[in-house]
């Protein structure tokens, strides 16, 4: 099957061999996929809503996949148990959202190697609980389907040092694998940025705006990230 470009980043991220529990499903197309190309033969494919689960269970019985894709109803990683699975992969969901299901089944969390997470937004906010709370970013790739990007992160249980709070927005893994879509995706972030600014300029509203300053501030170090790291002949 041909996942989108999304998805199949996500998926590439999956270690040979794996078992995999695959947290808000919907249609079990991950799954799926990595049945097919023989990436992994055990996956437990979760889901909070029964609408989403059913979808995913009438794939999995059409492509003839049961015996290899276990699905469960339930909220996060609850329906998992203690070393079940090695890897987990928690994609389409709010940065925030993602902390949360981390946190609040921290026993089950505690005992899988491998979390590749896709947050839709608050990237930062994900980026920091992951820090703060023994998590470390080993990886992280960039897809983009038609002008929207995903980030997707790539954590184990460990430390790392984020001495720059730029980092908590861009990861830092994206700069050092040079990843192919960065410099669109900086171009991007600073356009927004700039038209932020402009539009409070425009309504006068400078003086004393917190806002205002922190997002100066933001432009600045999003230029230098950008300065620094992109080769204008790219």
């Amino acid at each position: 099957m041909n996942l989108t470009p999304r998805l199949l980043e996500i998926a590439n991220k999956v270690d040979k061999g794996s078992v995999v529990a695959d947290i808000g499903t919907d249609h079990g197309y991950i799954p799926v996929y990595l049945v097919e190309n023989n990436i992994s033969d055990k996956i437990i494919a979760c889901d909070v809503n029964e609408g989403p689960l059913q979808s995913a269970i009438n794939y999995i019985s059409k492509k003839e996949y049961k015996s290899f894709i276990d699905t469960r109803l339930g909220n996060g990683l609850n329906p998992l148990k203690p070393n079940e699975v090695d890897t987990v992969i928690i994609a389409g969901m709010g940065g925030i959202l993602i902390a949360n299901i981390l946190e609040q089944d921290k026993e089950i969390a505690d005992t899988i190697d491998k979390f590749i997470l896709q947050p839709m937004v608050a990237s930062d906010e994900l980026r920091k609980y992951l820090n703060k709370n023994g998590y470390k970013i080993i990886d992280e790739k960039l897809s983009r389907e038609d002008n929207r990007f995903y980030e997707i992160i790539v954590a184990t249980h460990g430390k790392e040092e984020i001495n720059d709070e730029i980092y908590y927005e861009i990861g830092y893994k994206l700069i050092e694998n040079n990843d192919i879509l960065l410099r669109d995706y900086l171009l991007k972030k600073i356009n927004k940025t700039e038209k932020i600014l402009k539009n409070i300029e425009v309504n006068g509203n400078i003086e004393g705006n917190k806002k205002y300053i922190m997002l100066k501030k933001r432009l600045s170090r999003l230029e230098e990230v950008y300065r620094d790291n992109i080769k204008e002949s790219d």
